[in-house]
């Protein structure tokens, strides 16, 4: 049985869709509440019980999401000086959560697609299984989304997809699986349609950005050649190994699927998330009936 010991997460991407505030914050920093998104991601990583992060990054933004993860000793010497004890708290719950967390980073030198960028990580995935998560897809549930598929993946040792389903009308956003289904939430994926008309679509089951990939997927990244908009796409390296017969699973992952590709998605899922906070959402909710928004 092969473990999942390691996890890449891409953060190499231009953010263009955040212009301009991408300009000089990188996507993955914006709050959820209050801690950025990677935080959400890379926690979840945690409580799925893998701990080595690879980070694809950008030549000039590789520091910035790396310092959020590390310690801060001259703020915290600071902070003491001032006697600041409720922020020293908050830094050490930060140093707690991820202080036995593995942090490396390669870089995606050009922004050649979502494939190129898990292929820069190749070096480090040594003939093993690895996760893969995009930092823009958050899953709120009470198993993280990421355990729900090393738990499939521990039965069939096979590429695993995250997959939810969604409503009809928004099929043509999303890349889209065709299915024959398993068991409940198990399906073996027979073919993948980027953004397909709703009625041409083989499903309602749209693609999560979060994996578990074996060796042979990066054997076939490696073999991938720049098409179209000069770019490797995960989807369609997928969509090759289907078509010479290699098995992909996916997996209907349980929860609440919140994205934060564009700035509406983000701030729906920000508004999302502060108003299901224990400390921050009754404040708010009262502020918003009482200014009559709600």
């Amino acid at each position: 049985m092969e473990e999942v010991k390691k996890a890449i997460i891409p953060i190499a991407g231009l953010g263009t869709r955040f212009l301009p505030l991408s300009k000089v914050v990188p996507k993955e920093l914006l709050p959820l509440v209050d801690v950025p998104m990677i935080h959400h991601i890379v926690e979840e990583v945690k409580h799925s019980g893998i701990r080595e992060v690879i980070f694809v990054c950008k030549p000039e933004r590789n520091k910035l999401v790396l310092d959020y993860f590390k310690r801060a000793p001259h703020l915290e010497k600071i902070l003491k000086e001032r006697k600041k004890e409720n922020l020293l708290r908050e830094l050490k719950k930060l140093d707690d959560l991820f202080g036995d967390i593995s942090f490396t980073y390669v870089l995606q030198k050009r922004p050649l697609g979502d494939g190129h960028a898990v292929l820069q990580a190749a070096n480090l995935i040594h003939d093993e299984p690895v996760a893969c998560l995009f930092a823009d897809d958050i899953i709120v549930s009470k198993t993280p989304a990421l355990l729900q598929l090393l738990k499939v993946f521990k039965t069939c040792q096979k590429p695993v997809l995250a997959l939810y389903g969604i409503a009809q009308e928004r099929v043509s956003s999303y890349g889209i699986v065709g299915t024959d289904k398993i068991a409940s939430r198990l399906h073996k994926i027979r073919k993948i349609v980027e953004k397909p008309q709703a009625s041409a679509a083989p499903s309602n089951l749209a693609i999560v950005g979060k994996y578990i990939l074996t060796p042979d997927v990066f054997d076939y990244l490696g073999k991938a050649r720049l098409k179209g908009k000069k770019e490797i796409i995960l989807a369609e390296v997928f969509e090759k190994m289907i078509g010479e017969g290699k098995l992909i699973y996916g997996y209907e992952v349980q929860g609440t699927w919140l994205e934060c590709g564009t700035k509406l998605e983000w701030l729906k899922s920000h508004l999302y998330l502060s108003l299901q906070d224990s400390h921050y959402g009754p404040e708010l909710k009262k502020f918003l009936k009482e200014a009559r928004v709600l």
